[in-house]
């Protein structure tokens, strides 16, 4: 098997490929588009996949692909590249820098790679299983010796701010954990789609809990933040794969995480 080390580099080449089109079209007169399912989609979200679905089927045309605009492509393959053009459009389409190009790989369904990419602040989180994450190339929360620090964020969930991106987002049985996860923290931040996830990997955050997500917006997430000390999980305590459910709770550390999950399986 060949280390996930190897493709750290072409995943952030895609990453690179996407920002000037993204610059172009940020804060532009760009049209929206509203999809079947009521989500915008604009140019900017079609000419970036376009282009990094080209780039990855020149470099390796036996890998999958899963992207948010266009049909699945070899998805049962050993590795498929799983990409988020603009992830956070709402956000894009207002002038907020608060979306990202997100690219992830994964090896027979679980990710191994991910690339949180902001081209408009120029910034990157990366994280690849088993080998570390980094900012801007300088790595997140490890000692000189390459061992995980804990985060930087160890307080309860009573006294942490709880970050998502919308009330909709919890229906049905997840209402329930919504008033629970209201009344046992110290508030919710609405808003900010795939950068709460990398403030997380920061440590600038400490919580991220959503319900609803597409495999295209969680896979790029997970390494990022496990790598540099924090616990991802969907509501059942599960790693996430491309077979997830689009629950997600992001914590800088397990116990927080657990607690999370302790009060979720109290509203069941």
């Amino acid at each position: 098997m060949n280390s996930p080390l190897l493709y750290k580099a072409f995943a952030e080449h895609l990453a690179d490929l996407a920002r000037p089109i993204a610059r172009r079209y940020f804060r532009s007169d760009l049209k929206v588009i509203d999809k079947p399912d009521a989500t915008p989609v604009t140019l900017a979200d079609m000419e970036i996949e376009a282009r990094l679905r080209e780039e990855i089927g020149k470099t390796y045309p036996e890998h999958g692909v899963l992207g948010e605009e266009e049909d699945p492509k070899n998805i049962d393959a050993e590795y498929v590249w799983v990409i988020d053009p603009i992830d956070g459009t709402k956000a894009f389409t207002v002038g907020k820098p608060q979306f990202g190009t997100l690219v992830g790989l994964c090896r027979n369904g679980e990710p191994i790679i991910g690339v949180i990419d902001q081209a408009i602040t120029d910034e990157r989180w990366t994280g690849v299983k088993g080998e570390g994450a980094w900012f801007n190339g300088a790595p997140l929360r490890r000692d000189a010796s390459g061992h995980l620090l804990p985060g930087k964020h160890t307080k309860p969930l009573k006294e942490t701010i709880v970050l998502a991106t919308s009330p909709s987002i919890f229906e049905g049985t997840n209402t329930d954990a919504l008033a629970q996860l209201k009344r046992a923290s110290k508030g919710f931040y609405w808003g900010g789609d795939c950068y709460n996830f990398a403030l997380v990997a920061q440590g600038c955050a400490a919580l991220v809990v959503e319900a609803g997500l597409k495999t295209v917006d969680f896979i790029a997430l997970v390494n990022p933040i496990i790598e540099a000390g924090g616990h991802v999980c969907d509501f059942n305590g599960k790693p996430l794969t491309m077979a997830s459910d689009g629950t997600i709770i992001a914590a800088a550390t397990q116990a927080l995480a657990d607690e999370v999950l302790a009060m979720i399986h109290s509203t069941r």
